[in-house]
């Protein structure tokens, strides 16, 4: 199997939301998206306000998938849909103890984002980019 150095940059989008309440009021808000090729089954979903920063990390088939059909089994789901103005948007929820966040974006600006990590990483080929030992080194090092 080859492996691929790790030339291949992180890819950051910063996506517009609109943070969807339980009585279907939506409120703009900002993410980043991020794609580390370092960890290249994953993405983090990055949230911040003015005093914490809050990072959702899942598997990027879910981001993939979700932009077709709804997909996730969970604490993510990831489904297209219609916004109220007849716009394509993704939509994601997110659970945890602590509650749920369901934003959309506009599923231009999604694709877009899986477009460039998909270039950077092919789907099916994600195993090539992870060095096992160093990440076996690094397991056991935190042990």
């Amino acid at each position: 199997m080859t492996k691929h150095t790790r030339t291949a940059e992180t890819i950051t989008e910063l996506v517009d939301l609109e943070f969807v309440d339980q009585q279907g009021e939506a409120t703009a808000l900002q993410a980043d998206l991020v794609f580390d090729p370092a960890d290249p089954f994953a993405v983090t979903m990055v949230f911040r306000n003015s005093t914490q920063e809050v990072r959702w990390t899942f598997g990027r088939e879910l981001l993939v998938e979700g932009l077709y059909e709804p997909t996730g089994d969970g604490d993510v789901h990831v489904w297209p849909c219609l916004s109220s103005n007849g716009t394509a948007v993704v939509i994601v929820e997110l659970c945890s103890p602590d509650g749920e966040l369901l934003v959309q974006a506009q599923s231009r600006v999604v694709n877009s984002f899986v477009n460039r990590m998909l270039a950077a990483v092919p789907d099916g080929q994600e195993g090539t980019f992870v060095d096992l030992d160093t990440e076996l080194a690094r397991f056991f090092d935190a042990a």
